[in-house]
């Protein structure tokens, strides 16, 4: 009678315990099921990793309105700066992935990064998942309204033969305003002096006051000193020339080096967000950035409309990081 108990336990214990985990299963399953099907039931953050004003906040707050009222949910932007764009990129790959803090990110948090910091605490390949891209805007030489050259090779040649005497201002070591020049004159072959500054504005002073030489800035925010005439556009960073000043080169165009760089921006979800709710994103973000008022939107404000899907998004970001994180280590550019 034990031997038969004992045979009895032994074996029903384990299919007992195979039926519970079974409807265990089933009952997450269908929670999650559930939980996908309703997405979104609550309020989407969208975290931009800068204060607010600039191209990250401008771009994601106009991406947030439309998303909110097309999917009839709050999406709300949360500004979190802090260590260039690392503290609310971080924050993001960090996250739970469940469709409701999205990133905006751009080529300087996803890109530039990379090359600029040895230990960043977030990887921008494995960490994210791209949700789609929305626009592009490219960079603006400008040298001060006086200096006696008229052209990017003009100040090549006066550099070569003057090491260091030049300047150029930036937002802040590792911004994009500092990458982007450090790395041309690298490539250009020549030493010109970095000023960082705490913000563009700053920059701006001192190169309108004659105290800086030169400054690469996003080309809307530059266009408004280049069409009152207080600055000299020399040439701009994207594969073609800018409709907003058409008369100013690409860097390409001078012959001065085999450079450019655009700073676009998108919108990307954490790692192992389900794929249900990627797909949803992904579908409805596309159709926002096609609406045609939206397009015109990012025109008037000086930037290049885009609308690529997911796997034009990863391949763009994998060839910027692998682009610029060798260039960036090449020129020795320090974020610090």
């Amino acid at each position: 009678m034990n031997t038969a108990a004992f045979s009895w336990t032994t074996f029903r214990a384990p299919r007992s315990l195979a039926v519970a985990l079974g409807l265990v299963a089933a009952t997450c399953c269908t929670l999650v099921q559930a939980q996908t099907n309703s997405y979104p039931n609550k309020v989407v953050k969208v975290i931009v990793p800068q204060p607010p004003g600039g191209g990250f906040d401008f771009v994601g707050r106009l991406l947030a309105e439309r998303m909110g009222k097309q999917m009839g949910q709050s999406f709300i932007v949360e500004n979190k700066p802090g260590s260039g764009t690392l503290v609310g990129t971080d924050f993001v790959a960090k996250s739970v992935p469940d469709g409701y803090t999205l990133l905006v990110g751009s080529v300087s948090n996803l890109a530039l990064n990379p090359g600029l910091y040895r230990n960043l605490p977030y990887d921008s390949l494995k960490d994210f998942e791209p949700l789609g891209l929305a626009v592009a805007y490219s960079y603006t030489l400008m040298a001060r309204k006086d200096l006696p050259l008229a052209s990017l090779k003009e100040v090549v040649a006066y550099a070569k033969a003057n090491p260091g005497k030049l300047t150029y201002a930036s937002a802040g070591n590792g911004s994009g305003q500092h990458v982007l020049p450090a790395a041309l004159w690298h490539l250009a072959g020549v030493q010109i002096t970095h000023v960082p500054y705490r913000g563009a504005q700053a920059a701006y002073q001192d190169l309108l006051g004659g105290r800086v030489d030169l400054f690469f800035d996003l080309s809307p925010t530059a266009r408004v000193q280049v069409d009152a005439g207080t600055v000299k556009a020399l040439a701009v960073s994207g594969g073609a020339r800018n409709p907003m000043h058409p008369e100013v080169p690409t860097v390409q165009e001078t012959g001065v080096a085999a450079l450019e760089l655009e700073s676009w921006f998108g919108y990307f979800a954490p790692a192992k967000t389900p794929p249900e709710i990627l797909s949803r994103l992904r579908t409805e973000l596309a159709q926002v950035i096609a609406a045609p008022d939206v397009g015109d939107t990012f025109r008037k404000a000086g930037g290049k409309p885009m609308s690529l899907n997911a796997g034009d998004t990863r391949a763009l970001v994998q060839r910027d990081v692998q682009r610029w994180t060798q260039l960036i280590r090449d020129a020795d550019i320090k974020a610090e």
